[in-house]
């Protein structure tokens, strides 16, 4: 199975308490790769969708690096604007569109800086035309140090950007740049950048660009729903951004049709393209082998429910498919499930059939948990608990899995 990586390396206070974290993409040789607007588009849906702004930034800010493209691309608006700093590369030049771009943003809320740049004066004039709308400037002090360093960086306070000292490797270079007027810290003499790795289950391009079209096209909620469903990788990342912290939902949540009511076409159509735009969706068709437990979970949960019930309503399936899903969410975002369940504010009864496999549902959820182990006895027992008829769950499983070879092995025509 592959993984995918992010570097995060603290930024400090004088008094080093924790700041900020700074967020580094690493390929899969956890080497940084050269910065491109795929890469920075890359790291914000890693860090929303993949491992999760809560347990990846927690209450702090996460800087990240974004390059000409990135800024000027609309998408940039769709991201919340509560969980990063834009850091543009130096490379940037301040063209009127670029100076417009960031004026938008800034009036948007939007927290931006300059990533490593020489404190001089040529940089000072360069970037006077948004000296009002930048927060920071990240600098490394000590390399580029000249009788002119500490009048550039008073300069730059003066108009509310505060100085980001990187590269602190000893004592000596810590107490000079504070001495020099710097107002927080980063470098290996605090920490060296912590490699954080998480399961890369991605879904297809064309999956999210049919969800994209389904949305943009006033299709009907309910099919909507139903195409979301057939897509665990999808739903499973739009749990982890809800998961985020960006909405506050009154409502607890109980199915994938609530979720996209609540939070809106737009939203979630938004959320899609920075998905496509970062290039965190799959060319190809391969399942990960957790992911295709997700499928069959889901799956086994609303036939067995059906079982029960022919007449079961549209709202009984979604909260049975929500079991499924959220079941293994744990696995996939190294989280406890109890705080993924507090922060998205789950319904009841998805809750007490995950945490305490009670209700219909947690009935459920346990005999789907016996058939992956084989628990042949108490399968019987639940069948003849419920009046269904003997094997019947045992014929439902071959048929979920021959249905998930058959999406993971899809006709070629």
């Amino acid at each position: 199975m592959k993984n995918i990586f992010l570097g995060r390396q603290p930024i400090i206070d004088s008094n080093e308490n924790l700041f900020a974290h700074d967020i580094l993409y690493r390929d899969a040789n956890k080497k940084v790769q050269e910065q491109n607007r795929h890469t920075s588009a890359s790291v914000i849906s890693s860090v929303m969708n993949k491992f999760g702004t809560q347990s990846l930034l927690g209450k702090r800010r996460g800087f990240v690096r974004v390059d000409e493209r990135f800024l000027l691309n609309d998408i940039i608006f769709s991201i919340p604007n509560k969980f990063f700093v834009f850091a543009l590369i130096s490379s940037i030049p301040m063209s009127e569109r670029v100076v417009e771009r960031v004026q938008q943003l800034h009036e948007k809320g939007y927290v931006l800086a300059i990533n490593n740049i020489e404190l001089n004066e040529e940089n000072l004039q360069k970037y006077r035309p948004i000296l009002e709308e930048l927060s920071y400037v990240k600098a490394n002090v000590i390399a580029e140090i000249s009788i002119f360093t500490g009048d550039v960086v008073k300069e730059f306070r003066s108009h509310g950007v505060k100085i980001v000292a990187t590269k602190i490797i000893n004592q000596d270079t810590f107490a000079y740049a504070k001495e020099l007027g710097c107002d927080y810290f980063e470098g290996y003499y605090f920490a060296e950048p912590k490699i954080l790795t998480n399961t890369e289950y991605e879904p297809s391009q064309m999956n999210v660009l049919k969800l994209y079209n389904l949305l943009m096209q006033d299709v009907n909620i309910d099919e909507i729903t139903s195409e979301f469903e057939k897509n665990p990788e999808i739903t499973v990342q739009l749990l982890q951004f809800i998961n985020s912290g960006y909405f506050h939902f009154q409502t607890r949540i109980a199915t994938i049709h609530h979720v996209l009511t609540l939070v809106g076409r737009l939203a979630i159509g938004q959320w899609l393209m920075l998905m496509i735009y970062s290039k965190s969706v799959s060319k190809g068709t391969e399942q990960s082998p957790l992911m295709l437990m997700v499928m069959n979970r889901t799956k086994l949960m609303e036939k067995i429910l059906k079982e029960i019930n022919s007449e079961v309503k549209s709202n009984a399936l979604g909260e049975a498919y929500m079991v499924g899903v959220l079941s293994l969410v744990p696995a996939l975002f190294g989280m406890e499930l109890k705080n993924i369940l507090d922060s998205i504010n789950i319904s009841n009864e998805v809750r007490d059939a995950l945490c305490e496999e009670k209700g219909l549902l947690g009935e459920i959820y346990t005999i789907v948990k016996n058939t992956e182990n084989f628990e042949i006895k108490a399968v019987h027992m639940f069948e003849k608990k419920h009046n269904i008829k003997h094997q019947t769950i045992e014929n439902l499983v071959l048929e979920s899995m021959q249905e998930i070879q058959s999406f993971e092995n899809p006709t070629q025509e």
